[in-house]
């Protein structure tokens, strides 16, 4: 008997090892980058230079809670949900 205890001891062993390699490979990344863009989105503002989902690149003209207005030409705007911003361009872009 206590010999398939100490099998069943290393089994679970094994098993929760895996279990925190595969969180700590997949599960924990991901989320920190959910965070990130989260706060990405969070921080827009009128005038960033941003590119969207699509590729498209403009200049936010209007931040409201759930949409933006993105100016992609003089005297043509288009309004996108907010979470279709893929990310903001810095000084060096």
């Amino acid at each position: 008997m206590p010999e398939q205890e100490n099998a069943l001891l290393v089994n679970l062993l094994i098993f929760a090892l895996f279990f925190g390699l595969m969180w700590f490979m997949l599960i924990r990344p991901q989320q920190q980058q959910q965070r990130r863009r989260r706060e990405m989105l969070a921080r827009l503002k009128v005038g960033d230079k941003v590119v969207t989902i699509g590729g498209i690149f403009g200049t936010l003209t209007r931040v409201d809670e759930d949409t933006v207005r993105l100016r992609i030409a003089d005297k043509v705007e288009i309004r996108l949900s907010r979470d279709a911003v893929a990310r903001v361009l810095g000084q060096d872009d």
